[in-house]
């Protein structure tokens, strides 16, 4: 398993232990110099996005793998994580479906969440 691949399923569970919704993956190295994985995921209130941003920042981070930056406030209804080569966007539900980053996205390759979450 690759760095970028660990990252991503240390997110993805993560983000699943806390509930997270419609957990999905998008291989981007092919489309994007930006990262090589873009995991997306949604809570249905703030307590519950905050409470995912920070579980994946505390798994990632007991395995060695600090963020470069997070953008979004506790306030924010759309976090960003930038780990390099791994982007993790944790929305609420109605940003999610306004930003649409799976339709923006949709030239890479959507990966079966099975395979992070095992």
């Amino acid at each position: 398993m690759s760095r970028e691949q660990e990252m991503a399923c240390l997110a993805c569970k993560a983000l699943d232990e806390k509930k997270g919704q419609d957990i999905k993956v998008i291989d981007i190295h092919e489309v994007s110099v930006i990262a090589d994985y873009f995991v997306i995921a949604s809570g249905s209130n703030q307590n519950q996005v905050h409470a995912m941003v920070d579980n994946v920042e505390e798994k990632l981070g007991r395995a060695g793998f600090e963020p470069k930056q997070i953008e979004g406030t506790r306030n924010s209804s759309w976090i960003l994580m930038d780990y390099g080569d791994l982007i993790v966007h944790v929305f609420d539900e109605e940003n999610r479906l306004f930003y649409d980053l799976e339709r923006i996205w949709r030239d890479g390759k959507v990966l079966d969440i099975k395979e992070f979450l095992d």
